[in-house]
């Protein structure tokens, strides 16, 4: 079996919007930024939970699009597991939206918050404290719906090395079962 989706998941300023084009150029397959920056930078940064909930829908419909175009497997910078971390850390709670969503990635890969976290004028949450709390939540929404995952780690190159091996990794034990 092959990989279809393999979803950059994580708090913000770990390297996923960086390196899922890189993934998807080594791989020859299709990319699906992130949708969430899109809106953002287009309506600002005060969301609201329908706002939310419009990201992750829009997110969705652009990764099913890109799975259906056969150049797999598709890299996601982030998809509406995310979006529901993020509700959650701005929240407190998530819409009732998010627990139905059944389009979950073949392979998520959890970016520890190893990296400097950088103002880009869109993230919110760097200090220590918020980023920890960011990749438990983050963590535990994966364990919650119970989705293979791996962490990476590591600086520069060493990082895009790492999220590779985890992908070949995971596609030979998948090949091997």
């Amino acid at each position: 079996m092959k990989l279809r989706s393999i979803c950059l998941h994580g708090p913000e300023s770990t390297g996923k919007s960086t390196m899922a084009p890189e993934l998807a150029r080594h791989f020859g397959s299709a990319c699906v930024v992130e949708y969430g920056r899109t809106y953002t930078e287009a309506f600002g940064t005060g969301w609201t939970m329908a706002d939310l909930v419009a990201i992750a829908q829009a997110h969705d419909a652009q990764t099913r699009s890109a799975i259906a175009s056969g150049r797999t497997p598709v890299i996601l910078d982030t998809d509406p597991l995310m979006t529901e971390v993020w509700a959650e850390m701005l929240y407190g709670k998530h819409d009732p939206w998010f627990d139905s969503w059944s389009g979950c990635a073949d392979l998520y890969l959890l970016f520890e918050p190893d990296l400097p976290w950088v103002d880009d004028g869109t993230r919110m949450f760097g200090t220590p404290a918020k980023r920890a709390k960011f990749y438990d939540l983050s963590k535990q929404v994966l364990e919650r719906r119970g989705v293979r995952w791996l962490t990476v780690s590591g600086k520069g190159e060493k990082r895009y090395l790492n999220a590779l091996k985890a992908i070949l990794g995971t596609e030979k034990a998948m090949a091997d079962a």
